[in-house]
């Protein structure tokens, strides 16, 4: 079945690093407002978003650390590369997310970018930072799911 117009979905950027990195506790998703030049940046996957973050701020969300490269077609309209750029969410999901991030240990930062209907989101994650044995006890988890999907792969085999 082939997906409708409507179920689009195109990942520009991921945050990789976010998962080693983070607990994450809660997910959403917000829009960003972007100037044109970035939206043709954008088509191009030009982007680093490995250290960005959200800062909440008057009731506004504002992404800090995220680069967009600059476009070539744009001449001398070219948007600013680390600029701030502002999310565009509900004011009751800013409120909830402002108590959140006030609290001990909470930081908001991307997970993703993609197009949604032609239109740029953000995936943003509630987030806690893993201390070092958090991060070992992951990688030790992850190597013996490996193990055991080798071994039960071995033990598949005819003959």
């Amino acid at each position: 079945m082939t997906k409708t117009k409507s179920e689009e979905l195109r990942v520009i950027a991921t945050n990789r690093k976010a998962t080693h990195d983070f607990h994450i506790h809660d997910r959403l998703e917000a829009g960003i407002a972007l100037v044109g030049s970035e939206v043709k940046s954008l088509r191009e996957a030009k982007v680093t978003m490995a250290d960005g973050w959200v800062d909440i701020r008057k009731g506004q969300a504002y992404l800090h650390g995220i680069q967009i490269n600059e476009y070539a077609q744009a001449n001398r309209w070219q948007h600013e590369v680390a600029r701030v750029r502002k999310l565009l969410m509900h004011r009751h999901e800013l409120a909830k997310l402002e108590t959140k991030t006030r609290e001990k240990g909470f930081t908001l930062i991307p997970l993703q970018l993609y197009f949604k209907n032609g239109i740029v989101k953000v995936e943003l994650a509630l987030v806690t930072h893993k201390k070092q044995h958090d991060k070992r006890e992951t990688k030790r988890l992850a190597d013996d799911k490996r193990e055991m999907d080798r071994a039960m792969k071995h033990n598949r085999r005819p003959g």
